[in-house]
């Protein structure tokens, strides 16, 4: 299970130190192998370990061939995954194709989402949260005017 946000640095070389308290449990999990690919939604990148990927792409790959949508979403997510694996010191290599789909740069937050982590560009994801939170306060504002009538 993969809980808690933390903020990381790529290296000159687009390598993401995993931290330690998720390296064993992906180590348990997965050997070490994980699946690396883009959000339909969100600027972001997701990773998956591989097991929980390859449950995710048997139900893809089911999607029907004729449907438009259903082959946009195989062709985002399929075709942009990247299998990797974290070497001897805890890293992975984030592809530059992945890593400029998402405008990631030095700083990094990574998110997790149970199953599975979000990585994001530590600014971008500093202004979504922002931008949620000022869109929930709004929502709220609206609710607890209606309960005022």
């Amino acid at each position: 299970m993969f809980r808690g946000i933390t903020t990381l640095n790529l290296d000159a070389k687009g390598r993401l130190s995993i931290p330690a308290k998720y390296r064993k449990s992906l180590g348990i999990c997965c050997d070490g192998k994980v699946v690396i690919t883009v959000d339909l939604l969100e600027p972001c990148l997701q990773l998956y370990p591989l097991p929980e990927w390859e449950a995710v792409e048997r139900k893809l790959v089911a999607l029907p061939a004729h449907n438009r949508q259903a082959r946009y979403i195989k062709r985002r997510l399929i075709g942009h995954a990247e299998e990797c694996e974290l070497d001897g010191h805890g890293r992975i290599l984030l592809p530059l194709e992945l890593r400029s789909r998402t405008e990631l740069g030095k700083n990094i937050t990574l998110v997790g989402q149970g199953n599975k982590f979000e990585l994001w560009d530590s600014m971008v994801w500093e202004r979504q949260m922002a931008k949620e939170e000022a869109s929930a306060k709004e929502e709220l504002t609206r609710e607890l005017a209606l309960l005022a009538l």
